[in-house]
């Protein structure tokens, strides 16, 4: 087993989120010799002491010599948001994975982790329950964050980097401070959509559990392609019971079909494919994780409820935030009505377009 002794860890990202939980979490540790905090802009970690900043964008070449004396790097610098152009967040994200791999390949980095999703094996009716973690990848080479996530697994693969061995986290629906995507965006609409014929089946992975996996990783407790997450799985009573939200059924094909619509349009933030992981299962089972000795503080009830109460006030119908009237809407009328008042605004574009 691989300790840190003597040995230089960095953290990309470290100024905020998953990024500084973690440097946190190594300083206090006190297992490495030495953390080092990279990002675009100096954080603050109170009552932390024993962490050297350097600031760098993760895409400038100039991360390299960042990187000179670090043994171990931890990249956790990628945007997830629904609010950000997918053009600008792909970019964002593969060119960082790109430079953070060339990086520590030049500069004797020897262990590399990367932190993508477990949505990359794709959600699916037809998914096991749960997915072994070297299930084939099947999600969609699309614009959403998983396309990027995709993107960056690919090129772990295929591009050679001599001397650095690469672990890849793919934690479950996150849930926590700061977490803010399509999957959790999902529990502010007033009610929760469900595939007609297709029971759903949630697994969620407390950031705080992902913090202590990358730590794991880190140290190289765990290697290779990593499933993080809580054991098993909550299904529609229970989702329903802790949110205190009615499902309701729509068939696959006109819930698919109006949101990517909706997409084209402009009119919500993630492509219909998004949609695939509200209503089909992605649960994983973390066997590496749990052979070396792993087990997650949070379980699937109180990581649920810690994303209720981080997303408590917001409202989101189809992915996109809404507030005010449209809340009040949404709210009174229920997301089948939201859901076919989509429909009507994708004709009333239809109409602005031939006028």
């Amino acid at each position: 087993m691989s300790t840190g002794a003597g040995r230089t860890v960095a953290v990309t990202g470290a100024a905020s989120g998953i990024g500084r939980a973690l440097t946190a979490r190594l300083a206090e540790s006190g297992r490495f010799a030495k953390v080092v905090a990279l990002d675009a802009e100096r954080g603050e970690l109170p009552g932390i002491s024993g962490v050297t900043w350097r600031m760098v964008d993760v895409r400038d070449p100039l991360l390299t010599r960042r990187l000179e004396d670090v043994d171990v790097l931890v990249h956790t610098d990628v945007d997830r948001s629904p609010d950000t152009d997918p053009k600008e967040r792909r970019t964002y994200n593969v060119r960082g994975a790109q430079t953070v791999l060339a990086a520590a390949a030049a500069s004797g980095v020897g262990r590399l982790v990367l932190v993508t999703s477990a949505a990359v094996y794709g959600a699916d009716a037809a998914n096991p329950v749960p997915l072994p973690e070297d299930s084939p990848l099947r999600a969609e080479p699309d614009s959403s964050v998983v396309g990027d996530f995709l993107e960056i697994e690919e090129l772990a693969a295929a591009t050679p980097h001599p001397g650095v061995e690469i672990t890849l986290l793919r934690p479950a629906v996150l849930a926590g401070p700061g977490v803010d995507t399509v999957a959790t965006r999902h529990f502010e609409a007033p009610r929760l959509l469900a595939a007609k014929g297709v029971p759903p089946h949630w697994q969620f992975c407390h950031v705080d559990d992902l913090v202590s996996a990358l730590e794991l990783a880190a140290h190289g407790e765990v290697a290779g392609a990593v499933a993080v997450g809580c054991d098993g799985w909550l299904e529609a009573a229970a989702i329903e019971e802790i949110t205190g939200k009615r499902s309701f059924e729509l068939p696959a094909s006109l819930t698919f079909g109006t949101a990517q619509r909706l997409h084209r349009l402009g009119l919500t933030p993630a492509p219909a494919t998004d949609l695939y992981y509200v209503v089909y299962p992605w649960v994983v089972d973390c066997a590496r994780l749990r052979e070396a000795g792993w087990r997650p503080d949070y379980d699937n009830e109180t990581a649920l409820k810690a994303l209720l109460q981080e997303s408590s006030g917001r409202h989101a119908v189809v992915g996109r935030r809404v507030g005010g009237k449209e809340a009040t809407m949404a709210t009174a009328a229920g997301a089948t009505v939201a859901v076919i008042g989509a429909a009507a605004a994708v004709r009333r574009a239809r109409k602005k377009r031939r006028l």
